[in-house]
C-alpha cells in the first residue's frame, strides 16, 4: 500500500513509518497539514494514518475538506482524543476508522490492510475491459475474445482487481488480503494463483500480468 502517515511526533511517527516500510508498504510522512495537502496533491496514496493535534489545525477539519472535494482514499485516524464525542467527531468529519493512542502497531497495519481491501472491492467496476479481456462483476464472468475462461474464484477475483485499474500497481500484500482475507507467511499461495492466471491469459492474447519489481503487479495489455 502507499501509505501517508500525518504525525507531529516524531517518535511515533518514525515508528510506524518503519514498521509499516518493514511490512514491504511504501510511506510518506508529513508533520502538519500543509505539508500533507501538499504531498497528497503531489502523488496518489492507498490510505491516510491522520493524527488530530497538528500544529495547524485539527486533521478532522482536513478529512472534511478531503471528502467534500470528492476524495475517496481510506483515512484510519490515529489519535490520543479518544472521548465518544471525539470519535463522532471523527466519523462525522469522514474517518473510515478511529484508533486511540496508545497502540499496537500490528493492530495499525491489520486496520489499514481491512481498509484498502475495502476500498479496492468497491472499486471493482460491474464491467471492465482490457483490450479483449472483459469481467462482468455482476455475472462474475471473465471472458477473452469472446470465450469464457474457467478461472476458480481465487484467480477470477486476482484478475478483477488488477483490471479495476490497470495502470495501478498493486503489492503482494493487498492482493493478498483481498484474496485470503490476510497476508500470507509465505509468496507460494499468490504465485499459485497468479500461475493460474497466467496459463488462462496464454500467450498471444497481449494481456499479461506483470511484476513489478519489489512493488507488486499490475495487469498490461499490448497490441
Amino acid at each position: 500500500m502507499r501509505i501517508l502517515i500525518v504525525e507531529d511526533e516524531g517518535a511515533i511517527a518514525e515508528n510506524l513509518y518503519d514498521f509499516l516500510e518493514m511490512r514491504g508498504h511504501h510511506c510518506d510522512f508529513a508533520h502538519s497539514l500543509a505539508t500533507a495537502r501538499h504531498l497528497c496533491e503531489q502523488s496518489g496514496f492507498d490510505v491516510i494514518v491522520l493524527d488530530r493535534n497538528l500544529p495547524d489545525g485539527d486533521g478532522a477539519a482536513w478529512a472534511k475538506q478531503l471528502r467534500a472535494a470528492g476524495k475517496t482514499m481510506p483515512i484510519l485516524m490515529l489519535t490520543a482524543r479518544a472521548t465518544l464525542d471525539d470519535k463522532l467527531d471523527g466519523f462525522a468529519a469522514g474517518a473510515d476508522d478511529y484508533l486511540c493512542k496508545p497502540f499496537a502497531l500490528q493492530e495499525v497495519e491489520v486496520r489499514l490492510l481491512s481498509l484498502h481491501r475495502r476500498a479496492a472491492g468497491a472499486t471493482v467496476s460491474r464491467r471492465s475491459a482490457l483490450g479483449p479481456l472483459h469481467f462482468d462483476a455482476e455475472a462474475c464472468t471473465m471472458t477473452l475474445n469472446g470465450v469464457a475462461l474457467a478461472l476458480p474464484p481465487k484467480a477470477l477475483r486476482l484478475l478483477s482487481l488488477l483490471m479495476a485499474q490497470p495502470a495501478r500497481v498493486v503489492s503482494r500484500e493487498v492482493l493478498e488480503v483481498a484474496i485470503w482475507g490476510e497476508a500470507q507467511a509465505s509468496s507460494d499461495n499468490l504465485r499459485s494463483v497468479l500461475y493460474t492466471v497466467r496459463k488462462a491469459l496464454g500467450t498471444n492474447s497481449g494481456v499479461t500480468v506483470h511484476n513489478v519489481h519489489g512493488q507488486g503487479y499490475k495487469v498490461i495489455y499490448a497490441e
